[in-house]
């Protein structure tokens, strides 16, 4: 294949993943800028919101980091928590990497930051393989949308009410719930595991700090519900 043509496959599969992430990114947009008014309601400036979009690019443990901000708890908790939450974009990643065709661990690093939910769904249905600029594209995308809109729902803030701010913290509570509930109603053990963690949480938390009190809850649910007889 000459270098035209090669170049030419390159930037059919960049727009075909572009196009592709274009539902992802319309997605993302109003969540993200429900993060970016989050975060100015906690006391975070511009830079600090838009930097951890930037670094961290996962909506769960962003919103769970918020929390964690918003209550106090230490640097050390937040990154051990955030760590737990994202551990899944390990799994996720070892499971598209037979599919990548470059075999570049440069590449194959910079394009697995870019794993999420949404985007590892879209790529994981591709049926034969996975090339750099597909991904590239699909990611770029949505990595762009998360990022913006994380930064347009910080500056949309400036125009609210420093009470209406304040009442946006319940919008946290109201991003676990919806995250839970669907999985409650696919599967038993989740149902099992989150009220079990909650009420180790309780507990825990009268002897432990809240941060960590949340992991351990968390890591002690999990192992405590049995894998076998909870599914429906």
């Amino acid at each position: 294949m000459g270098v035209d043509s090669l170049l030419r496959l390159k930037g059919m599969d960049l727009k075909k993943g572009f196009l592709d992430g274009v539902p992802i990114a319309l997605g993302y947009w109003p969540v993200a800028m429900a993060y970016g008014l989050l975060a100015k309601s906690v006391g975070l400036d511009f830079f600090e919101c838009t930097s951890m979009s930037l670094m961290v690019f996962a909506g769960a443990s962003q919103f769970m980091a918020l929390n964690f901000i918003a209550s106090g708890v230490g640097i050390g908790e937040i990154t051990a928590a955030v760590f737990l939450v994202n551990l899944r974009h390990f799994l996720m990643s070892l499971s598209l990497s037979p599919k990548m065709l470059t075999q570049h661990r440069g590449v194959r690093a910079v394009l697995s930051f870019g794993i999420t939910d949404e985007t590892f769904a879209v790529a994981s249905i591709k049926e034969k393989y996975l090339s750099s600029s597909y991904l590239a594209g699909l990611e770029f995308i949505s990595y762009g949308s998360w990022v913006v809109g994380s930064a347009a729902g910080y500056a949309a803030g400036a125009f609210l009410t420093e009470t209406l701010q304040e009442s946006m913290g319940i919008a946290l509570y109201a991003m676990f719930i919806g995250l839970l509930v669907p999985l409650t109603k696919k599967s038993r053990k989740a149902l099992y595991i989150g009220v079990l963690a909650g009420m180790l949480n309780g507990i825990l938390g009268l002897f432990i700090s809240r941060g960590w009190a949340v992991i351990v809850a968390s890591v002690l649910a999990a192992l405590m519900v049995p894998k076998k007889g909870k599914e429906e």
